[in-house]
């Protein structure tokens, strides 16, 4: 795979842009390219119901994968979005650290409480943001992009 990069130039500290090969950019046109809320949570409820088929078919490091990444989602979220900072630090700390705690420890019960109180949690908190039409559930089937089990 050959990468291409673009080569920036920081303005200097009274100027208000990026400057590219071709053009300027300002810090609010570089924030526009961000990704949103929405295409952040998007991820993180990608990666939330993949940790829960994972720890069912006893993928521990898979399931744990999962949610260290929506870990590391959340926490660029509350950079991008810092007005849900508060409530994802208080996340992080209420249900991300319990359920990784339960994938060390490859305790089906332990995790399953976890996900069970943490998508409960996120569904509060979409209310609270203004957003009580996104409920997240558990699909029924397990994702067909990876192996979940823990047999290679």
């Amino acid at each position: 795979m050959v990468m291409h990069l673009r080569t920036i130039a920081v303005m200097p500290d009274d100027a208000k842009g990026v400057s590219a090969r071709h053009s300027e950019l300002t810090l609010d046109e570089i924030a526009e390219l961000l990704p949103g809320t929405g295409e952040i949570m998007a991820s993180v409820g990608e990666c939330w119901w993949k940790c829960a088929y994972a720890a069912r078919g006893g993928n521990w490091p898979l399931a744990a994968y999962f949610v260290r990444r929506v870990r590391s989602l959340q926490r660029k979220l509350a950079v991008v979005r810092p007005k849900y900072a508060g409530d994802l630090a208080a996340f992080e700390d209420e249900h991300i650290v319990p359920a990784l705690a339960a994938c060390d420890a490859a305790d089906q019960k332990a995790f399953d409480r976890a996900f069970a109180a943490a998508t409960d949690k996120a569904n509060e908190l979409h209310v609270k943001w203004a957003k009580p039409y996104i409920r997240w559930t558990l699909p029924d089937e397990p994702p067909k992009d990876l192996e979940m089990s823990g047999q290679p």
